[in-house]
């Protein structure tokens, strides 16, 4: 396991060279200015963000303040999620909507869905189902069991 002088000469000829890193580039979430604490924090705004876990029940997430905001699974994606992850991964860049904020308690919950600014579209009703008629009370049906007491006790 020893290296040789023609590898040490190529490797140091390469890290001579500026501005040539082979690592991918990283990108940072670009955080609102005007955002520095939770109290500056409203309801309804538009953040960009950082997603730092995902757990079962959602994402949390870095808008630039001391506390991360929690992404619900049921407001990651205006369809229905199973997993989480199959959403985001920690270390993606999101952008979210404050849904309500508790500073006393350091909450945030925040969404993810597409249609941030307005309620999602509802179906139509369809028409009123009739009224039965009721003439008079029913009667309840009583059903024997299929065991006793006794039977369970053995």
């Amino acid at each position: 396991d020893e290296i040789g002088l023609p590898t040490i000469e190529d490797i140091l000829a390469e890290l001579e060279k500026p501005g040539r890193d082979p690592r991918a580039s990283f990108t940072y979430a670009h955080f609102d200015r005007d955002v520095r604490s939770i109290s500056d924090i409203k309801e309804g705004m538009q953040l960009e963000g950082t997603v730092t876990n995902v757990t079962n029940f959602g994402a949390f997430v870095d808008i630039g303040v001391h506390q991360d905001g929690l992404v619900h699974i049921s407001e990651m994606s205006d369809s229905f999620v199973t997993d989480p992850k199959q959403v985001v991964k920690a270390g993606q860049i999101v952008r979210v909507r404050v849904l309500k904020v508790d500073p006393v308690l350091k909450r945030i919950s925040m969404s993810m869905k597409k249609n941030m600014g307005q309620d999602a579209p509802r179906p139509q009703q369809s028409k009123p189902l009739p009224v039965k008629q009721n003439s008079g009370p029913e009667k309840l049906k009583t059903m024997k069991p299929k065991f006793s007491i006794k039977q369970i006790m053995r």
